[in-house]
This record gives structure tokens, C-alpha cells and sequence, in this order.
């Protein structure tokens, strides 16, 4: 039975490499990723606990303008999106418009919540892995040491330190990439919420004069 057992740990060495080694990749992806995304949406994006609430009070000061006042404005395409897609609905309650924001807004913090998934998950399984590329090569190194192989065992040692190392990096750099990619999400669905009840009491109020 533990001939059997140790038969089939054995054969699990090889596909922890392989996920490790693919780990390895997702992980310089995801990384690469989040410095496109400073370049791309962080460098443009200037939305801050000053210039919100003037733009709040240009929507209310111009309610007929607020596609003007969020084009001009330096939100992200996606949150530009959302709005125009909220105001571009002329024909339709205030309630359903409530319901329809209310979707954009779950919409978007979806988006963002798997792109932070992927990024949990790699920072959890990395060192489980890296663990098992650790104690797997370990049988054979002991049954090395008692035969007094000390070839079998280095390489088995290596191979050890080896895979613990590279899933402790993953996960290192996959935890950094959350924490970053929560903090910037969350101020963006802040703004976006904010300006999203704003468009909304403004159309109500235009509804109610007509």
C-alpha cells in the first residue's frame, strides 16, 4: 500500500512543475498587465475627493449638459460609458432608470471583481503548491541520504527550495497586484456611484418638469 502511494506522489512532480512554471507565467502576464493599466487608465484618470464634488455641482448647475461635463471630464472610458448609457435612456421611468443603473454599477464591479479573482486565487494556490514541489522530492532525497547518494539528494534539495521559492514569488507579487488593483477599483466605483446618483436625481428632476 505506501509502495502504491508513494507511486502515485511521485508521479505528481512533475504536473506541480508545470503548474508552477505556468503560475510563473500568468503571474509576469498579470504583472504587465497592471503596468499597462497605470499607463493606460491611471495617468489619465484624475477624479479626486477635490474635483468630484465640482463636478457634482456642474451636473446641477447644468443638467442639460451632462454629456458635455462628462466628456470634458477625466474619468475612465468605462465610467464615461456607464453614464452616457444612463442618460442616452430619454424614454423610460425614473424607477426603471434606477433599476438600469443599478445593473451598470453591479455590471462593473463584476468586471473588476474577476479581473482581482484571478489574482486572489493565484496568491492562495502558489504556496500550496510550492509546498508540494517541497515535500515530494523529499522521499526520495531521505532514501537517497540512507544509501549515502548525496547526488539524489542535492538534486532532490534543490528542487525543493527551488519550487517553494517560486510559489512563495507568486503569491508575493499576485498579493501585491490585489491589494493595488482593490484599492484603485474601489475608488472607481466610489466616483462612478456618486456620479451615477447624481444623473439620477437630475433626470428625475427633468422628468418631473416636463
Amino acid at each position: 500500500m505506501t509502495s502504491i502511494l508513494r507511486s502515485i506522489i511521485g508521479s505528481l512532480q512533475s504536473p506541480v512543475i508545470l503548474l508552477l512554471l505556468l503560475l510563473i507565467a500568468v503571474t509576469i502576464l498579470l504583472f504587465g498587465t497592471l503596468i499597462a493599466e497605470v499607463f493606460i487608465e491611471r495617468m489619465y484618470l484624475k477624479v479626486n475627493g477635490k474635483t468630484l464634488p465640482k463636478m457634482v455641482e456642474t451636473i446641477h448647475d447644468k443638467p442639460k449638459k451632462i454629456r458635455e461635463c462628462i466628456e470634458e471630464s477625466n474619468l475612465l472610458k468605462r465610467q464615461k460609458a456607464v453614464i452616457y448609457e444612463l442618460i442616452d435612456h430619454k424614454d423610460i421611468t425614473d424607477s426603471e432608470r434606477e433599476s438600469l443603473a443599478v445593473r451598470l454599477i453591479e455590471r462593473e464591479q463584476a468586471i473588476y471583481d474577476r479581473r482581482v479573482k484571478v489574482t486572489d486565487l493565484i496568491a492562495k494556490i502558489g504556496p500550496m503548491l510550492g509546498l508540494m514541489g517541497t515535500l515530494i522530492p523529499l522521499g526520495p532525497g531521505i532514501i537517497a541520504l540512507g544509501q549515502g547518494d548525496t547526488f539524489t539528494l542535492s538534486n532532490s534539495l534543490l528542487i525543493a527550495f527551488d519550487t517553494t521559492v517560486a510559489g512563495l514569488i507568486c503569491a508575493f507579487v499576485a498579493l501585491i497586484i490585489s491589494t493595488i488593483r482593490k484599492t484603485w477599483y474601489r475608488n472607481y466605483m466610489s466616483v462612478l456611484e456618486m456620479l451615477t446618483e447624481c444623473v439620477l436625481e437630475e433626470e428625475a428632476a427633468n422628468d418631473k418638469k416636463k
